[in-house]
């Protein structure tokens, strides 16, 4: 399910859709979805319901389909999101220990990804739950049942920073460099979205990391960039590099960071200068 598997193919087309990416946030990026756009609400619909039915039931994965499919939309809801275990076992009536096996098959089945906390040895009480990216917003959307309603800033905000954290998957894993990837987030104002540790911690010597902060917005607010300032400026980690990503159209460098419109900053990325 990984979107770019053939880069010079792939990416002239890719920067064409994503830099006008409204219909892509809103509806996702499966092949037939884009190359049938009319048809997209059928495809998507489709598409959860043959997963539930070929990959999951007919496979054995599961026991009982109802509490599954109840789990499946509230997990979809929280795409972007920090997941509790907790609550969504209380919200999807299943025990603790359910959820996690829910949330394997998912993995395994390549619906979405897990994506850990970061935390350089600091003193303040960072966020430990981690977050939940569906392999596309689409999908996600079919499968939480809000393609008949359209889609809220918030959810568009998850959306863009879903195609950023596949698409530095993708990178990571075609390089070759095999990053780890990360958030980083203190309480409920200060966050940082993806954090890539390109050097690991050693002894005296201290993790190197870039930062990347994704805005669903059409201006670029510099009160945004304070978190990885402040990260950069606290000693923890050397961050080497600090970039904004956002759907304007100019691109900004303020003083360490560097500001692009999506389909610019996925044209560096792909060119090796993020990490």
């Amino acid at each position: 399910m990984l979107l770019i598997t053939n880069l010079q193919h792939n990416v002239k087309m890719y920067y064409k859709f994503t830099t006008c990416c409204k219909f892509a946030l809103a509806w996702g990026l499966l092949p037939l979805v884009v190359l049938n756009p009319t048809d997209a609400k059928d495809i998507l619909v489709s598409y959860v319901h043959t997963y539930i039915k070929e990959e999951i039931k007919e496979e054995g994965l599961i026991r009982k389909a109802e509490p599954f499919v109840r789990f499946l939309e509230i997990a979809a809801m929280m795409n972007g999101q920090q997941i509790n275990a907790e609550n969504i076992a209380r919200d999807a009536k299943i025990p603790r220990s359910t959820v996690d096996i829910y949330f394997s098959i998912l993995e395994d089945t390549l619906l979405g990804y897990r994506l850990p906390s970061y935390r350089p040895r600091a003193k303040v009480r960072e966020q430990t739950h981690p977050k939940y990216y569906w392999f596309d917003s689409g999908v996600a959307r079919a499968a939480a049942g809000l393609l008949n309603d359209a889609p809220d800033p918030a959810w568009l905000g998850y959306a863009l920073e879903t195609l950023v954290y596949l698409e530095l998957r993708v990178h990571n894993h075609i390089s070759g460099k095999e990053r780890l990837l990360f958030f980083y987030r203190v309480s409920n104002t200060i966050e940082i979205d993806f954090i890539i540790e390109t050097r690991k911690a050693v002894s005296a010597s201290k993790a190197h990391v870039v930062c990347v902060e994704v805005k669903h917005a059409k201006t670029w607010n510099r009160r945004w960039e304070t978190p990885m300032r402040d990260l950069a400026s606290s000693g923890k980690v050397v961050v080497e590099k600090m970039f904004g990503v956002y759907q304007g159209d100019h691109p900004y460098h303020f003083d360490g960071v560097d500001v692009y419109p999506i389909g610019d900053f996925l044209k560096i990325l792909y060119e090796g200068k993020v990490f």
